[in-house]
């Protein structure tokens, strides 16, 4: 099994965006060493004062300078809010920087309506799916140089290295998602930290409609990213204890209170008690929102989720307040699946 990560910097008590980058910055270097596949970083705004990763293509060239051969990418970029040409330029030039290391993730998500009008996005798209998927294929196109020669952008360039463009993903949490990405015949990540209760029939449809695209930057059979919230410690109860900041910061969600992340001891009040440890072995229709363990009982769980959609790579997600217990659980779980350091 691959392992991944998917970071959202989120701002440290009492810190700034600049400690959070710092962190990213630490968790991708030490992502590297330990034999980590890829780490993404996430876009989201309005939220900076708790959530600085709003800008991917930014802090993707402070990482490609920071490491050397991981894979980089957005998890994702939020092509409804922009150019596809200007996201294509982003990522030509990313690919620039970090020549055959980079992936272009897009995705789609609305924020607040005010964050929504400050980035001049049209809520009221007539057809979503479509201009999403048309948007992805102008993405491609572009970082491909792929439009016919009567094209009126058959002439746009973009900066690029010499060893390949980035390599286009498409990410969702939805069925309409895996049924683009499948038409378009891409690379898919699912978010089933997001809505859990679709990743199989997510992955269902992804194989159902998927087919041989001449669409450039496409691949040759499906591949897909399942993307989990999974937190890792040297036991099953300590890993459970962790795993309260995320549930209770799913609780404060769903009360509308988004961004913030409490401490393990906030969390377990909130909550009124430490939450179970994840079962060793999960019902055949059971997906947690989020899972937790020793580094033995978490690869286990990551090998019958990922046996269940039919992927061999894992992206993982965390919240968690502190930024030790954060790079700790990304040590335990390397050991667990038995990454080969670099």
């Amino acid at each position: 099994m691959d392992l991944s990560l998917v970071d959202l910097s989120p701002v440290p008590d009492d810190g700034t965006a600049t400690d959070a980058y710092a962190n990213t910055v630490e968790i991708a270097q030490q992502a590297e060493r330990l034999g980590y596949e890829r780490v993404w970083v996430a876009e989201h705004h309005g939220m900076a004062d708790s959530l600085a990763g709003t800008t991917p293509e930014v802090l993707l060239g402070h990482l490609a300078a920071e490491t050397e051969s991981i894979r980089l990418g957005s998890g994702a970029v939020l092509l409804n809010h922009y150019s596809p040409f200007k996201v294509a330029e982003a990522f030509g030039a990313l690919d620039a920087l970090a020549p055959g290391r980079i992936d272009a993730g897009l995705g789609r998500a609305n924020g607040s309506p005010a964050a929504d009008r400050a980035l001049g996005t049209d809520r009221h798209v007539r057809n979503p799916d479509e201009d999403h998927r048309e948007k992805i294929e102008a993405v491609v196109n572009h970082l491909y140089d792929d439009y016919p020669d009567e094209h009126p952008y058959t002439d746009l360039a973009i900066a690029r290295s010499g060893e390949g463009p980035a390599v286009p993903w498409a990410l969702g949490s939805s069925p309409s998602s895996a049924a683009i990405a499948g038409e378009l015949g891409l690379r898919y990540c699912f978010a089933a930290f997001i809505r859990p209760q679709f990743a199989t029939h997510a992955f269902e449809e992804y194989r159902e409609e998927f087919q041989a695209s001449t669409l450039a930057g496409s691949a040759d059979s499906p591949e897909g990213i399942l993307a989990v919230n999974a937190v890792c410690a040297e036991t099953d109860e300590k890993a459970a204890r962790l795993r309260a900041v995320a549930e209770a910061s799913y609780k404060r969600m769903q009360r509308g209170v988004v961004g913030t992340t409490p401490s393990v001891e906030e969390a377990i009040d909130e909550l009124g008690a430490v939450p179970d440890p994840t079962p060793a072995t999960l019902d055949s229709d059971e997906w947690p929102r989020a899972i937790s363990g020793s580094p033995e009982t978490l690869a286990d769980l990551l090998e019958q989720l990922t046996g269940r959609v039919g992927v061999d790579e894992v992206m993982i997600q965390q919240i968690l307040a502190d930024h030790d217990d954060v790079l700790r659980s990304h040590e335990l779980l390397a050991e667990g699946v038995g990454l080969t350091p670099r």
